[in-house]
């Protein structure tokens, strides 16, 4: 199954998908991070987040590690701290 990112570019599924939606900060990211540990370099993952604080440091932390950050997207337009499909490449 293929999707399509932020920039209209075709990815293939995931190989990992994690949800983390009810984790607070810190824990959201160690469970990330401990996830792009487990993966090979250009292995894919989908987050599933929730909650502003999530939102924003989550990707953020990502990106510090080095890792792409191909989409951030949220599930309802109208909820801005609702739920979020983060997919990352892991460089």
């Amino acid at each position: 199954m293929t999707m399509q990112d932020d920039s209209g570019r075709m990815t293939e599924t995931p190989n990992y998908s994690l949800d983390i939606m009810g984790d607070v900060c810190p824990m959201t990211f160690v469970k990330a991070k401990l996830l792009l540990e487990r993966m090979v370099s250009g292995e894919s993952a989908e987050i599933w987040l929730k909650g502003r604080e999530v939102i924003e440091n989550v990707p953020r932390s990502i990106r510090e590690l080095g890792h792409q950050i191909l989409a951030l997207t949220p599930i309802d337009q109208n909820d801005p701290d609702g739920p979020h499909r983060l997919l990352v490449i892991k460089s």
